[in-house]
């Protein structure tokens, strides 16, 4: 498979972007990353409801963490089962597993068949995301990659504020079932659509196959993460954090000896432009995680807000993050490099700000701090993203495409377990008071500003690596 047009000099411009036949293709991907992220958050205010109806208060999280699961192991996945099958024909499939895992959730009559319908899910929407990467990669030019990719950043930001909204919507009166009925309609669209619109797709040689031991040792590894999520201890959460890191850097180990890869050539080596890059990734995607999953309830607590009032201000982050992957993705040159810096740096500046400004309740500095969160990550992925790709070989342009997925969200369940741990060491888990919320608000920004930090050299090096070789 090849991209279908090579670089030539035409000026990119959204109207270029979209001509050609690219409109139907670029719409369908950014489909598929609605679908990604809109479903991972739904369930965060469904859940009483299904909890009410179904019982099983104490399975909560796993709504959460089986769907994670399920969605890195097939981005992980999606990039050589898009050689082995085809771009189009598993793109459909993936649509099609989705709607499965959506139908199950929603005539389940226990907890259990619902939980396990959210790892279905999360295997169909990871895969649909994972291949929306490499549609990108093979079908676009690489003079649109910065603005497909502030498109994809852009829609993921909106989701993620719209997402639970819609999940609130179905949940008054006790309506979630029609909650997934909705994403199964959906889902079944993106996946009628897939085999016209992603037309243009050039089959290569079929790839050498499943990287079988590299997939479980890092379904092991990502499932420890997943448990110490939802482990109330915090010295347990810690130390299943640890081993799922241990096994993940196993998965480098071992994929940089096999004859199937999982991953792109080196992808372990910071010497590298993917390795740097996927680094940077995974850190700063880690340290974000501990505002969306904590303030809502500190605020709430602090502030005396209602849920909704508490998700508007959590909504600054994603709303920033639109807005900066747009006011940037027209730029080129030097420019992509700095702003790729810019955003790295924002994160731990965010981080401390909202340290500072949690405890005291200071909610202009809670905006902007969460605002400058979330344009970190609107300045800064789609250069990161771009590099990448750019980085890749033609033998490695499908799993090192769908990698940048599987980075992401690996790095979202290590972040969401880390806070978590810190957020149970400052009294979280034995219930929210003033003097907990305040130390919960302190600790789950501290706790991750070692991450922050590590993904600000990562990125440093990665503009360094590219500024020297950009194809390296």
């Amino acid at each position: 498979m090849q991209a279908e047009v090579s670089e030539d000099r035409r000026p990119a411009s959204w109207a270029d972007l979209l001509s050609d036949g690219r409109l139907p293709r670029f719409a369908l991907i950014c489909l598929g990353v609605w679908l990604n992220a809109a479903d991972s958050l739904v369930t965060a205010t469904i859940m009483p409801s299904v909890g009410k109806e179904l019982g099983g208060y104490g399975y909560f999280s796993w709504a959460t963490a089986g769907y994670l699961v399920g969605a890195i192991l097939a981005g992980a996945s999606a990039g050589r089962l898009s050689e082995l099958f085809g771009l189009r024909r598993a793109t459909a499939l993936a649509g099609l597993v989705m709607v499965g895992g959506c139908v199950m959730s929603a005539l389940a009559p226990e907890v259990g068949l619902f939980l396990t319908g959210r790892v279905i899910q999360g295997l169909g929407s990871g895969w649909i995301s994972g291949f929306a990467m490499v549609a990108i990669a093979l079908l676009f030019p690489e003079r649109h990659l910065a603005r497909v990719f502030a498109s994809v950043s852009g829609v993921w930001g909106v989701a993620t504020l719209i997402g639970p909204l819609i999940g609130g919507v179905f949940a008054v009166g006790g309506h979630w079932r029609e909650c997934f009925w909705v994403f199964a309609a959906h889902s079944l669209a993106f996946s009628l659509a897939a085999p016209f619109l992603l037309k243009g797709e050039q089959r290569g040689p079929r790839g050498p196959g499943i990287p079988w031991i590299q997939l479980l040792v890092l379904a092991a590894g990502v499932g420890a993460i997943a448990v110490a999520d939802i482990t109330r201890g915090a010295a347990a959460s810690l130390g299943l954090v640890a081993v799922g890191l241990v096994l993940l850097a196993a998965v480098l180990r071992i994929d940089g000896r096999a004859r199937v890869r999982l991953l792109p050539h080196r992808a372990g080596d910071l010497a590298t432009t993917c390795g740097a890059g996927y680094a940077a990734m995974f850190a700063l995607t880690a340290a974000s995680m501990g505002f969306a999953i904590y303030a809502p309830p500190i605020l709430q607590t602090l502030a005396g807000m209602s849920p909704l009032w508490a998700g508007y201000v959590i909504g600054a982050e994603s709303l920033a993050w639109t807005a900066a992957a747009f006011m940037v993705a027209h730029q080129t040159g030097a420019w992509d490099a700095r702003w790729v810096r810019i955003g790295a740096l924002s994160v731990p500046t965010s981080l401390v700000i909202l340290a500072w400004a949690t405890p005291q309740v200071a909610m202009v500095w809670i905006v902007l701090g969460g605002a400058l969160l979330g344009a970190a990550f609107g300045w800064s992925w789609s250069f990161m993203g771009r590099r990448v790709m750019a980085a890749l070989s033609d033998e490695d342009r499908a799993i090192g495409s769908s990698a940048i997925t599987a980075v992401r969200q690996t790095g979202a369940a290590v972040g969401a377990a880390i806070s978590g741990a810190a957020a149970n060491l400052a009294g979280f888990s034995e219930g929210l008071t003033d003097a907990t919320a305040r130390a919960t608000g302190v600790w789950i920004y501290l706790a991750v500003i070692p991450l922050g930090l590590a993904g600000v050299w990562a990125a440093f090096r990665l503009t360094g690596i590219a500024a020297a070789a950009p194809r390296g």
